[in-house]
């Protein structure tokens, strides 16, 4: 079982945990537009490739897939998943998986707004967002959401540029500024992460992990404890079966007044995932039992709450140039 890891960056644990899984049966390749990515050293075979925007990007891919005979394929960064989506049939036809859910609901999940008003529409509760200032002031106005707010990019990631605003001026500089911004209720409170992993061949939710997080760096979980509640699975359960998500998701809600709000959806691993990981969720496992064409059977919060993950940094240095 091969596997090619496209965008890796600093994910060295996730090469790491797929390598575990493959064993010496398979291989995993990672691939990266950087040399000094260094989670690229971690895998079997590297290859340095071209921004996501090339015009020869997919096709460099693919070459990748022929020469390493790559059973499945996933990127760990949004941008990238809609353009694998949107090949999915040329991945197909040289016996290549996507490891991943559709373009339509990879280019919902890239864009909040479009997320937010098919939360709305479907009936979940989410937090209030805005793309325009009209409409966040008539809501000001009638007291519907009220200040602070936050603001940030339509089809932001990795939490760049998003700021807590006080006021109008501020909001009205920003929006004079920059375009394709939204503003959106800002929750005050844990946010929780959601790990979960939908059966590639059954469609249904077999494992989900829910953590508070106690600590976000650069916009990712830097600390965080595990914990458990049916109502939140149930509620998991639930916009996954109506969505129609396929592999790995990572899901942001906000608790408030004892119930869930929906925040945002990001079809792949997550910063956090090493905590669902270390507790026993081992999704790496899955997806390779789905690209030997088994199902998983469904193991929903089959780990132990009050679990804290730490986040602490590690080096690695070499001599790249002599290298590659």
């Amino acid at each position: 079982m091969n596997i090619l890891l496209l965008s890796v960056g600093t994910r060295n644990l996730i090469v790491r945990y797929f390598k575990r899984v493959v064993g010496e049966e398979g291989r995993v390749v990672a691939a990266d537009m950087q040399r000094i990515a260094p989670a690229i050293y971690e895998a079997d075979s590297r290859y340095i490739v071209p921004r996501i925007a090339d015009e020869r990007y997919i096709d460099i891919v693919l070459d990748i897939c022929r020469k390493e005979k790559i059973d499945g394929v996933l990127s760990l960064i949004d941008p990238e998943l809609s353009l694998l989506a949107e090949n999915e049939e040329r991945f197909r036809e040289i016996g290549v998986t996507i490891i991943g859910s559709s373009y339509e609901l990879c280019e919902r999940a890239l864009n909040k707004m479009t997320m937010f008003r098919w939360l709305r529409e479907n009936g979940y509760r989410c937090a209030l967002s805005y793309d325009n200032l009209n409409d966040f002031y008539a809501d000001l106005r009638d007291g519907k959401i009220a200040y602070p707010v936050v603001v940030k990019p339509i089809y932001g990631s990795a939490s760049i540029d998003v700021l807590i605003v006080h006021d109008s001026e501020m909001l009205e500089m920003l929006f004079a500024r920059h375009k394709d911004l939204m503003i959106q209720e800002y929750f005050d409170g844990f946010e929780i992460g959601a790990d979960c992993y939908i059966d590639m061949i059954s469609g249904e939710l077999v494992s989900v992990f829910t953590k508070k997080k106690l600590l976000m760096r650069s916009g990712e979980t830097d600390k965080s404890i595990s914990f458990k509640d049916e109502k939140l699975f149930e509620l998991i359960e639930r916009f996954c079966d109506d969505s129609g998500w396929k592999g790995q998701i990572d899901i942001d809600l906000f608790e408030k007044d004892g119930e869930y709000y929906f925040s945002e959806v990001n079809p792949r691993f997550g910063g956090g995932y090493p905590h669902a990981y270390m507790c026993g969720c081992d999704h790496m496992a899955l997806i390779v039992n789905n690209l030997r064409g088994e199902r998983n059977e469904k193991h929903i919060g089959c780990y132990e709450d009050g679990m804290y993950m730490m986040k602490y940094g590690d080096v690695s240095v070499r001599r790249i140039d002599t290298e590659d």
